[in-house]
């Protein structure tokens, strides 16, 4: 049972003739006492005559029948619930639909009107405001009764769920990169020679072209000056480490560092799998939050970005000696090893760059990227009011000891790459195609 909020108006107007009544002689006590039953005897058959929510069903419409449906973060998804009417009376019902806050859903009461042995569809829109796995478990239907003071309700088990995947915002810097790819790959002239390369195939010698390269049997069989041309090899293992401890919830820009290696991730992997390579991924902390492996071609983006999405930073730090060792299992032998983590304070860092040296193999490439806040440099360089020298004062001492922990990275045998969020995906794709050029990778 519920009551309508009719109900308190149709009880306050009832307060109005008790002046005049008792003006006349009349009990104003004895007058309310009976005006509030005579309410409550409304109330009472309006429950009795609203129609029975049990002999209703609800049931909810998944957009393509996905379950659960998958939805980029900002992106909007189209939901649908359908109530059968199974009684013989029609029913005019209210129906709240139990999404948590962060589904975004613009109105969570859906209005019906059913007629006897039939069924109608309301639209729920849902726009995420996060990551992850958004339900509703239940709804509650609301029956009301012919005055409109009062009704039924049930609750409803009707379990839903959507998947709200990373947004993927670096993808506007993919097909430059993949065009810059297939440069290297000799999908035009432009291809280089270099350690661990493979022989494509013969062509004229052009001014530029580096003279190591010229076949000279093939240019006395042909009476001009031939080349060897050179593509980069494939088939390389490319192994993402996601740092998901508690710097990662650090907030950077418009988001949190997580959010930036998720960018740069899914960049670098789709890069990566489009050259041929083998890409595999790990975000972890203390224990393994996302593991994506095996996933090959156009399978590679959907299964990360699938697997990334409930990820959330832990307020924990990292086991840096299970971390290494979840991506040696990945791959023992990795081409390239990217791992994305904070690389600000030294006493933050110890952990990692204690492990790190241990953890570079020969043969192996480490990228070490971290995304930092963008008006950092600004701020240590403002001048003003005492308050402001002192915020340019810890900027500077922020931005020293970024420079210590990216240095101690080189000294261990790895590449410190440091990048605003928007800027970090893609200088790591970049490094990456430079890798594929100077035939490391």
């Amino acid at each position: 049972m519920y009551v309508t909020a009719l109900l308190p108006w149709v009880v306050a107007a009832g307060l109005i003739p008790l002046v005049p009544l008792s003006a006349m002689g009349a009990d104003p006590w004895l007058v309310l006492a009976a005006w509030l039953v005579l309410c409550a005897a409304a109330v009472a058959v309006d429950v009795l005559a609203a129609p029975d929510p049990r002999s209703v069903a609800l049931e909810r419409l998944f957009p393509g029948g996905a379950r659960p449906p998958r939805v980029r973060l900002g992106d909007a998804v189209d939901l649908r619930l359908r109530l059968v009417n199974r009684g013989r009376r029609r029913i005019r019902a209210t129906v709240r639909d139990a999404w948590q806050p962060t589904a975004g859903a613009r109105t969570v009461r859906l209005r019906f009107d059913v007629p006897p042995h039939e069924a109608r569809t309301a639209r729920l829109t849902l726009r995420p405001r996060r990551r992850g796995e958004p339900r509703s478990e239940f709804a509650v239907i609301r029956s009301a009764g012919p005055l409109g003071l009062a009704g039924v309700q049930r609750r409803m088990d009707v379990p839903g769920a959507i998947r709200v995947l990373p947004p993927f915002h670096a993808r506007r810097h993919l097909p430059s990169r993949i065009a810059r790819l297939r440069e290297l790959d000799g999908s035009t002239s432009v291809q280089v020679r270099g350690q661990g390369t493979e022989f494509d195939s013969l062509r004229e010698y052009v001014r530029g072209d580096d003279v190591r390269s010229i076949d000279w049997r093939a240019t006395a069989r042909a009476g001009t000056t031939m080349l060897r041309t050179w593509r980069p090899e494939r088939d390389r293992h490319v192994v993402i480490v996601i740092d998901t401890g508690r710097t990662a919830a650090t907030r950077v820009g418009d988001g949190t560092r997580l959010d930036a290696a998720f960018e740069a991730a899914l960049l670098l992997a789709a890069l990566a799998a489009r050259a041929g390579d083998h890409v595999h991924l790990v975000a972890f902390d203390r224990v393994v939050r996302a593991r994506v492996t095996g996933a090959e071609g156009s399978g590679v983006l959907p299964a990360l970005v699938d697997a990334l999405a409930p990820v959330e930073a832990q307020l924990i730090d990292t086991d840096w000696d299970a971390a290494f060792a979840q991506a040696r299992a990945l791959a023992p032998h990795p081409s390239l090893l990217v791992v994305l983590t904070a690389q600000e304070a030294p006493d933050a860092a110890r952990g990692f760059l204690g492990t790190l040296p241990h953890s570079v193999r020969a043969g192996t490439v480490v990228l070490v990227g971290t995304a930092t806040d963008a008006d950092l440099e600004r701020t240590a360089r403002a001048g003003g009011s005492v308050d402001d020298l002192y915020r340019a004062a810890a900027a500077e001492a922020a931005l020293r000891s970024a420079g210590g922990v990216a240095r101690a990275v080189v000294r261990a045998g790895a590449e410190a790459l440091t990048a605003s969020p928007d800027e970090l995906p893609p200088r790591i794709a970049d490094r990456y195609l430079a890798l594929k050029a100077a035939g490391r990778l």
